[in-house]
């Protein structure tokens, strides 16, 4: 049974979304549960980003346009802004060119509501630039704690629902990777994530995006792992192993 007072609110950072920004929405819109808010946090924008959302907004009272004073250049920011502005029960994220199938919020606080967990993730769906489907599974684990996140970082951001309360005043880091690093942050406060068990999202992957640049991909995740987490490197040799094993898995669906 989902309860009355179930609030959701969306945070979607969107920079120069123009081609992709209409899906994301309609997809929010389109949710069997609409007890919702769709926070869209514009980071300077210099296509049509913003009209599409104002227009959005304007018709729909859920859809909230803010917009940062200067490019930031990095999603932390805005969705730092989205944060500080929700006012849901749950926090939920969507960046501004992925997709959430109809049943996905719906499925989602079910699932945590019925087992009173905090922070819950699902499996999702690889798509092409173009939103075209191939079925492209990526199964991810039925749990993650600290250590498992730090091993083979396994919560996808558009699939995270995670009670307010526990975010407190944990916010995203201006660093690379920062989903990753805010996952853990969550997960040092005793939190165990905990998957749903189905495909709930589609992932669009972009030919230019940050996570196209392998190397910087590995690079960066070495700098957490030493500079920011302190794990000792034998250790950290061993977790860059897992990531760099796992992410062959991922990268070949």
């Amino acid at each position: 049974m989902i309860m009355n007072n179930s609030f959701v609110s969306i945070i979607t950072p969107c920079y120069n979304a123009e081609r992709t920004i209409v899906t994301a929405i309609e997809s929010v819109i389109n949710q069997s549960f609409q007890n919702w808010e769709m926070l869209i946090i514009d980071d300077c924008s210099n296509d049509s980003s913003p009209e599409i959302i104002k227009e959005y907004a304007d018709r729909d009272h859920r859809i909230k346009y803010f917009q940062t004073n200067e490019k930031s250049g990095s999603p932390s920011l805005p969705r730092n802004i989205g944060i500080d502005n929700a006012c849901g029960k749950y926090i939920a994220f969507l960046d501004a060119d992925d997709i959430w199938l109809p049943n996905k919020l719906e499925q989602q606080i079910q699932f945590i509501e019925n087992n009173d967990y905090s922070f819950i993730y699902s499996d999702y769906e690889k798509i092409n630039h173009l939103g075209e489907r191939n079925n492209r599974i990526v199964k991810m684990p039925e749990s993650a704690s600290f250590w498992d996140v730090i091993e083979t970082c396994t919560i996808p951001c558009l699939t995270a629902l995670i009670k307010r309360e526990i975010i407190g005043d944990t916010r995203f880091k201006h660093i690379p990777k920062e989903d990753f690093v805010f996952w853990l942050d969550i997960l040092k406060k005793e939190v165990i994530a905990y998957n749903v068990g189905q495909v709930l999202a589609l992932y669009r992957e972009q030919p230019n995006s940050r996570s196209s640049n392998k190397f910087n991909m590995i690079k960066n995740q070495w700098i957490i792992l030493r500079k920011i987490e302190g794990v000792k490197p034998v250790v950290a040799s061993y977790f860059m192993f897992q990531y760099l094993f796992h992410g062959v898995l991922k990268f070949i669906k």
